[in-house]
C-alpha cells in the first residue's frame, strides 16, 4: 500500500489517517490538509484499486479488507494509533477498524458514513450502476457530480467540475473494481455492533447531502457511545470541499480535545 505522510513529523503530533469515500482519491481530502497539517502528521492514501495503489481487486473484497489495508498502512508508517477520517464508504471503513483493531484508533471522524446504507442511498447507487453498465464510464463520471454538490455550487463552478470529470474519465478504477467496491459498501451492516465501540467520535453532515440523508449521521450518533454530532445547513455530499473552513474549524477543535 503506497501512502503519503504530510504535516508536522515531530515525535510530539498525533497522527490523523485520511481514507476517502468510494471514488477511493486521498485526494478528495486536500482542502483539510493544511489546516490538519499545521498541528498533526497527516496519512492520506489511495485506496486499494485505485489510483496509486490501483490493481484488480478480489471478487469477495469487503469492508473488512478496506479496514486491514489501513491497518498496514499504520503498521508500514510505524504509527500504534491514529485519529481517522473517513468520507461517506470511508467511513465505514473506520467502523470496521474499530470493530476488528480498536487499539489502532484514538479517535474516529465519520463525514457522511452510515452503519447501515439507507434505502435512498442504494437507489441512488443502483441508478449510478446503471449508467455505468448500460453507458459506460463517461456518462457514470459526468453524473456524479450531481450526486455530490449542491445545485447553486455546480452552477456557479463550471470550470472546476469539467477539469473533475476530464481527471476522473482518464483516471477511473475501472468498472470491474468499482462495482466490487460498490458491493462491499452496500452490504455492509456495523447496526450491531455500535454500542461496543468505544472510540470517540464527531460525526459530521450537511442537511442538503442528496446522496446520503442527514439523518444516517444523526442515528449512526445516536447509537455510538461517544459521538459528537456537527450538521451544517448546505455543501452537499461534499461539503469538506464546496465550503471547507467551518468544517476544518470544527473537526480541529474535536481534535485538539481528544489529543489532550
Amino acid at each position: 500500500m503506497r501512502y503519503e505522510i504530510l504535516g508536522r513529523r515531530d515525535d510530539v503530533a498525533s497522527t490523523v489517517l485520511l481514507s476517502a469515500g468510494l471514488g477511493g482519491l486521498g485526494h478528495f481530502w486536500r482542502p483539510q490538509l493544511e489546516a490538519l497539517g499545521a498541528h498533526h502528521r497527516v496519512i492520506v492514501y489511495d485506496q486499494r484499486g485505485t489510483g496509486a495503489n490501483a490493481g484488480e481487486l478480489p471478487d469477495d473484497y469487503s469492508i473488512a479488507h478496506m479496514a486491514d489495508d489501513v491497518v498496514t498502512v499504520l503498521d508500514d508508517a510505524g504509527v500504534a494509533s491514529c485519529h481517522f477520517a473517513g468520507h461517506a464508504l470511508g467511513g465505514l471503513v473506520g467502523l470496521e477498524l474499530a470493530r476488528r483493531a480498536p487499539s489502532r484508533l484514538a479517535s474516529l471522524i465519520l463525514v457522511n458514513a452510515w452503519a447501515r446504507v439507507d434505502s435512498h442511498t442504494r437507489r441512488c447507487f443502483e441508478a449510478r450502476t446503471a449508467l455505468l453498465k448500460h453507458v459506460g464510464i463517461e456518462a457514470y463520471v459526468r453524473a456524479q457530480p450531481i450526486f455530490l454538490y449542491p445545485a447553486a455550487w455546480l452552477s456557479e463552478h463550471e470550470d472546476i467540475v469539467r477539469k473533475e470529470e476530464a481527471a476522473g474519465i482518464a483516471h477511473f478504477q475501472g468498472a470491474g473494481n468499482l462495482l466490487k467496491r460498490l458491493s462491499a459498501l452496500l452490504a455492509f451492516d456495523a447496526t450491531p455492533d455500535l454500542g461496543d465501540i468505544q472510540a470517540p467520535a464527531f460525526v459530521a453532515a450537511s442537511r442538503d447531502d442528496v446522496l446520503v440523508p442527514f439523518t444516517r449521521s444523526q442515528q449512526l450518533a445516536a447509537n455510538l457511545r461517544h459521538a459528537t454530532l456537527w450538521l451544517t445547513p448546505e455543501g452537499g455530499h461534499a461539503f469538506t470541499a464546496t465550503d471547507p473552513a467551518p468544517f476544518n474549524a470544527a473537526m480541529l477543535a474535536f481534535l485538539k480535545e481528544k489529543a489532550g
